[in-house]
């Protein structure tokens, strides 16, 4: 039996593997079919080569965009608009990881609620909150967020021309908060270069500076006003108010609202409403006739204990579900009765959501 090692075949022939099986080929034919071997793995190199190119310029573009998006420069700021997201604090099998006040914050749709004038108040006081204490452990994210939907709150109060003082009263918040902030950067308190946050808190004071020149335009219309009303119902429309700083504003306009508004016992049922039968007895104050001033007491408990907070429209957590939602719009609750499940948030339950 004749040996057959590597060159028993012919010379000039060679054995190529084909769909059919293994051919001989001529010394001709092998380079013919090498030449175009490599012009078509030439080709699929270069194909290769551009298609990575192509690739690598999306990502580029792809990058920048997103960076323009979260920019703080940018002219159309992304806002999300979920109506209600699912609060896990935990791993579990079905989900990893853990909701955080930033992300809440950016996923839930405060854009449009600021334009609802229910749920105007609710979004300033969270808003607020969070100026006092939680900036910091929001994310940068987070942070530009809160910078643009505070943006569009200023910019509705200097169209309706409403609501200014508590915007004052948030933007100072805010102020006095960056200021400290600011001084211990080097401790990484805030994300991002110092550059921007100082040119935020020049905006802040821009800000400030158009909400004290607002000048209130007096209504065009004829019809009968609030001094034309009986003073009966002029006391009763007082009542309504829930805030002594507006009554000492409405008794500004004339003599006529000063006097009634020293009504005590629109300062009794004031006291009343936001504060307990408890605060009230530690803080009893009594005028030399004999009688309780209930004015000042309201300023001093005012001093001393928290407003009621009340809000026509919050948000509202399923304890079945973990589910964070708005009041007017559903949910996917499992729950055989989903309304016994749901109870109100107050902008401070809002943030002790996220405390771990």
């Amino acid at each position: 039996m004749p040996f057959l090692g590597q060159d028993w075949r012919s010379p000039g022939q060679s054995w190529v593997k084909t769909e059919d099986g293994w051919k001989k080929t001529t010394k001709d034919e092998n380079e013919t079919n090498n030449n175009v071997s490599e012009r078509k793995s030439y080709c699929k190199e270069e194909h290769d080569k551009e298609n990575l190119i192509l690739s690598i310029n999306y990502d580029v573009a792809a990058k920048k965009r997103k960076k323009d998006l979260l920019n703080n420069n940018t002219k159309i700021p992304y806002f999300h608009k979920d109506k209600w997201i699912y609060v896990h604090k935990g791993s579990t099998k079905e989900r990893h990881g853990y909701c955080t006040l930033g992300e809440a914050f950016n996923r839930l749709d405060f854009c449009s609620a600021i334009k609802d004038t229910r749920r105007f108040n609710y979004v300033v006081r969270l808003l607020e909150l969070i100026a006092k204490s939680q900036l910091p452990s929001l994310s940068g994210v987070a942070q530009k967020n809160y910078m643009n939907i505070l943006e569009r709150v200023v910019q509705k109060v200097l169209e309706d021309q409403q609501n200014v003082r508590p915007i004052k009263e948030l933007l100072q918040t805010l102020y006095a908060s960056l200021c400290s902030l600011v001084q211990d950067m080097g401790k990484s308190v805030l994300v991002g270069n110092i550059n921007i946050w100082v040119h935020r808190m020049e905006n802040i004071l821009q800000w400030q500076q158009q909400l004290d020149n607002i000048q209130i335009n007096r209504p065009t219309n004829t019809g009968m006003t609030f001094l034309d009303l009986p003073a009966s119902l002029q006391l009763n429309i007082m009542h309504c108010l829930s805030d002594g700083r507006d009554l000492v504003s409405l008794g500004q306009v004339c003599p006529d609202l000063s006097a009634l508004t020293e009504d005590r016992l629109l300062w009794k049922k004031l006291c009343q409403y936001h504060f307990s039968d408890r605060q009230i007895r530690k803080r009893l104050m009594v005028s030399d006739k004999g009688h309780l001033e209930w004015k000042k007491m309201y300023f001093k408990l005012c001093r001393c204990y928290p407003h009621k907070e009340q809000y026509s429209d919050t948000l509202q957590f399923c304890t079945h579900c973990h589910i964070l939602f708005w009041k007017d719009t559903n949910h996917p609750c499992t729950a055989n009765n989903p309304e016994s499940c749901c109870k109100a948030v107050s902008p401070q339950g809002f943030i002790n959501l996220f405390k771990f």
